[in-house]
């Protein structure tokens, strides 16, 4: 992964000073809340509901496990023991003490991280496959590309006070698992017809009030070009994006008032004088960026252990894990293994100080000391040699992270909701543990297969509930917590938005809403179909009629 030279760990260290002083100047009185406002921002720091919370950037979800230690201790030391991982690959912690934040950014900055543009109208942290570099369908390792697109975007002076936050995401493989076309830029690695690099690009995706699927503005960028054209897109939205409504102020919006047609030719006008410029980036500079981005020094195995294929056959405990919570490695004899942040009972994404500690230990020991996180909100050894899945399987169950659920109705998406943020409507956390307690039988879990269900506690869909196959929105109506529940909705190259089945739900009534939507979902269901597949079968109709015929014999 990517190591500061002096120069980057300079930046960090004078970053800290200074917001040490501006703090300093606040809880002294000498500047006001509204003067300090955007000053926290720029460094992460929200007020919540209870509390501050800082939000550290996780660069394209990498850590390594000196990082993750150093996570532990901040939870521990200036937290409540805990920290929450977000889809946006990035770690928060809810109850750190206002004074202690410049401590904390120091104790990150020894560590090569901090908090810098994870708020606030600017680029924010860019996400990527949480397999990327290990993937048996990779094209070409998406890494370098995002640590150039981390360091172009990081402090851009024309960028630092955009329309609205924006968000860039990137696939390097055939299988999208980054959520590229809902981000404001997706960026796909692809090849001509003469097996050259380049990329597509997506521009208008978003979640929020008003959720969008991204349209495709260019087939083919040659790679040299990225950052040129992305600064042409990011200067076409600050020109014209709207700064008078912060409901419509996203690319998203500016997109659809254009046309993707006509905000493409925008694009291509402003990059016409950028091309070729000093942006435009030399193979000795993509080189020196991915040599941080190095080959492991894998051992030569054969493709498949025998120990592991034993235990496989003898235990179904293990076996169950390894279905669901391993991925298969393009190294012949390795895997990489998701440690479920979903145990039930636990809020979706919540990692303790142990339990870091824990991941830090197992990383060392197993995974070349390197940890990735997943915007699904889970935790990732990419690197793990076949002949220790059984040791890593028993040291994540006693850490409470091998519950065998990824890709499940279990493996909940779910934002900190209204427990923690002063803009949610309503709880998310409660809603996440009661689903899970209603699919607690995990032969019935596995019998359904793969589906996303995802919870947002407000419009801002933090918790991406409009591309869950199963959406949960919490919405206030007249005071009181209510959910609104859409289904359909996916991401990947097929990405759509879920549709609201009808009206809302009271909050001890939706772990039996998804239990009839399952329940229709079996009855429809033929052979080994996926719940996506039946519910595009059959549409919205057989759901909706199960649903509100049961709410109408109740009341």
């Amino acid at each position: 992964m990517y190591i500061y030279d002096d120069y980057d760990q300079q930046i960090v260290d004078q970053r800290v000073d200074q917001f040490r002083d501006q703090t300093r100047r606040f809880l002294a009185g000498e500047l006001t809340g509204e003067e300090y406002r955007p000053l926290r921002l720029q460094n992460g720091l929200y007020i919540q509901r209870h509390a501050p919370m800082l939000r550290v950037a996780v660069p394209y979800g990498h850590l390594r496990s000196d990082q993750v230690r150093a996570l532990a201790e901040i939870a521990r030391k200036y937290d409540r023991g805990y920290g929450h991982f977000t889809t946006r690959q990035n770690i928060q912690y809810n109850w750190p003490k206002l004074e202690d934040v410049p401590d904390i950014l120091a104790d990150l900055a020894k560590v090569q991280m901090h908090a810098v543009q994870t708020s606030g109208n600017c680029v924010r942290n860019t996400t990527t496959d949480q397999f990327a570099g290990v993937a048996h369908d990779e094209i070409i390792d998406p890494r370098p590309w995002c640590e150039l697109i981390r360091q172009w975007s990081t402090f851009h002076p024309e960028f630092a006070h955009l329309p609205r936050k924006f968000k860039i995401a990137v696939c390097g493989s055939v299988e999208d698992r980054a959520a590229t076309w809902v981000h404001d830029i997706g960026v796909h690695v692809v090849r001509n017809a003469a097996g050259e690099v380049g990329f597509k690009v997506i521009v208008g995706g978003g979640l929020g009030r008003t959720p969008m699927v991204g349209a495709v503005i260019r087939e083919f960028l040659p790679s040299l070009h990225l950052l040129s054209y992305l600064d042409a897109v990011l200067r076409v939205y600050n020109r014209y994006g709207r700064r008078d409504n912060k409901y419509k102020a996203r690319i998203k919006i500016l997109v659809k008032a254009m046309t993707p047609e006509a905000f493409a030719a925008k694009v291509e006008a402003e990059w016409s004088h950028l091309k070729d410029g000093p942006m435009t980036l030399t193979q000795a500079e993509i080189d020196r960026v991915a040599a941080f981005f190095t080959t492991p020094a894998y051992e030569p195995l054969p493709a498949e252990d025998e120990g592991f294929a034993r235990l496989r056959s003898e235990n179904k405990a293990f076996a169950r894990w390894v279905e669901r919570n391993v991925f298969k490695h393009k190294q012949p004899g390795y895997a990489a293994v998701t440690l479920s942040l979903k145990a039930t009972g636990v809020a979706p994404g919540d990692a303790t100080d142990a339990q870091l500690d824990g991941v830090a230990e197992l990383a060392d020991r197993y995974s070349f000391g390197e940890i990735r996180v997943s915007h699904e909100q889970n935790l990732i050894l990419a690197d793990v040699k076949q002949a220790d899945l059984p040791a890593v399987w028993e040291a994540a169950r006693q850490l409470g992270f091998a519950t065998p659920n990824i890709g499940l109705i279990t493996d909940i998406v779910c934002c900190p909701g209204g427990d923690f943020c002063d803009l949610a409507n309503a709880k998310s956390i409660p809603i996440a543990e009661g689903i899970q307690q209603v699919f607690a039988d995990q032969d019935y879990l596995f019998d359904l297969g793969e589906i996303d269900l995802n919870i947002s506690g407000c419009m801002n869909s933090c918790g991406h509930h409009h591309v869950g196959h199963i959406g949960i929105l919490g919405v206030d109506k007249s005071g009181s917590e209510w959910y609104q529940v859409s289904l359909g909705g996916r991401q990947g190259h097929d990405a759509s938005l879920g549709k609201v089945i009808g009206p809302s739900f009271a909050q001890d009534d939706v772990p039996g809403v998804v239990r009839q939507i399952i329940e229709v979902f079996v009855e429809h269901r033929q052979g080994d179909e996926r719940f996506l597949d039946v519910f595009d079968r059959v549409g919205m109709e057989p759901f909706k009629s199960r649903i509100y015929q049961k709410e109408r014999a109740h009341g």
